[in-house]
């Protein structure tokens, strides 16, 4: 069990049986009340995000979740299938489950699944990730003065901003967390 103190982001905890990750927490105390622990939690399962006071003696259960080595086959339209990398078990997750995570996806590529028990419950992604550039204006010579950007089109599916001497076929490094990029591979 946890004390209030303990509630850190990137923790996970259970609340009625519900798994959630500890996004921010911020310790206050009042004169003469009790010490209290204002976070924010985010639900495993559906991706909503609240608020939560946890109060003086108050304990949180630590949710069972943990990180299982998977590998991204291909997506049907409707759910992306993953294999398990030492079991070679297949299971799909829904867009829903794995959100902003789909536009750093490519077939064969591996990721880490959330498994709450023995449920996978999503993915977390590296920080960044290098993707092939499959789409781009080509580059005017000489114009790079200001040093300007270009869009260009992912193999993921995903559209960044990059330097104007990035061509197609290029590989390049994105960040995941703001979906920008980084330099080029």
């Amino acid at each position: 069990m946890y004390e209030i103190t303990e509630l850190k982001p990137g923790r996970a905890v259970q609340l009625d049986g519900i798994p959630y990750l500890i996004v921010s927490s911020q310790f206050g105390r009042k004169s003469q009340s009790k010490a209290n622990m204002q976070c924010k939690l985010k639900n495993l399962l559906t991706g909503a995000v609240v608020a939560r006071n946890f109060q003086g003696s108050e304990q949180v259960e630590p949710a069972d979740v943990g990180y299982r080595r998977v590998q991204y086959l291909y997506n049907d339209g409707t759910s992306y299938t993953f294999m398990d990398a030492q079991s070679y078990d297949q299971f799909p997750l829904t867009t829903e489950m794995l959100g902003d995570a789909v536009q750093y996806l490519v077939e064969g590529g591996e990721v880490d699944a959330l498994m709450f028990g023995e449920k996978p419950i999503g993915v977390q992604l590296p920080s960044t990730v290098d993707l092939k550039v499959v789409e781009t204006m080509p580059g005017v010579r000489g114009d790079t003065a200001t040093g300007g950007t270009k869009p260009a089109k992912l193999e993921s599916g995903l559209t960044v901003n990059v330097p104007l001497f990035i061509a197609e076929g290029d590989r390049i490094k994105v960040n995941t967390e703001t979906g920008a990029y980084m330099k080029k591979v």
